[in-house]
C-alpha cells in the first residue's frame, strides 16, 4: 500500500485519508535516524490491529511517499 508521511507533526500519531484516497500518517518524530519510519510502522500496526513486526516499509525509506507491506 502507498502512504504519505508527515513527520514532526503536532497531530501525531494520526492516520487520515486524503482526497485521492491515500493514507496520510502524521507522526511526532522527526525524520532523523529512522525515528519517523519506526513511528510510522507502529502507528500503522495500531491502526490495522497487527504487531509492529508485521509492518514493513518496502520503498521510500528516505521519502515522504512510501510503499508499505502489512502481513
Amino acid at each position: 500500500m502507498r502512504i504519505r508521511v508527515k513527520p514532526g507533526s503536532r497531530k501525531g500519531p494520526l492516520i487520515e485519508t486524503d482526497a485521492e484516497g491515500t493514507l496520510v500518517v502524521f507522526v511526532r518524530e522527526r525524520a532523523v535516524d529512522g525515528a519517523a519510519n519506526t513511528a510510522v510502522e507502529k502507528a500503522l500496526a495500531a491502526h490495522f490491529g497487527v504487531a509492529p513486526s508485521r509492518v514493513a516499509i518496502t520503498r521510500g525509506h528516505g521519502a515522504r511517499f512510501k510503499t508499505v507491506r502489512i502481513d
